[in-house]
């Protein structure tokens, strides 16, 4: 964990809240599976870069990091 702003606990709730809401946001309104929405979170390159904290990409919408996806 590399930014200081936020505790490891922190980065690791709104890691998991984001992706989920991304998932969600899949299934919901994209048409996708819960299957399929879970596995192209998960092995997305923006889920690699979701979860380096360095990235700063945690602080963004779950919207805005699908935009990438």
């Amino acid at each position: 964990m590399t930014n200081p702003k936020v505790t490891e606990q922190e980065f690791k709730y709104m890691k998991e809240h984001l992706t989920a809401s991304m998932i969600q946001i899949l299934a919901d309104e994209k048409g996708f599976s819960l299957e399929e929405a879970i596995d192209r979170v998960y092995t997305s390159p923006v889920y690699e870069k979701l979860s380096n904290a360095a990235t700063g990409l945690f602080l963004q919408s779950p919207r805005y990091i699908l935009s990438y996806l």
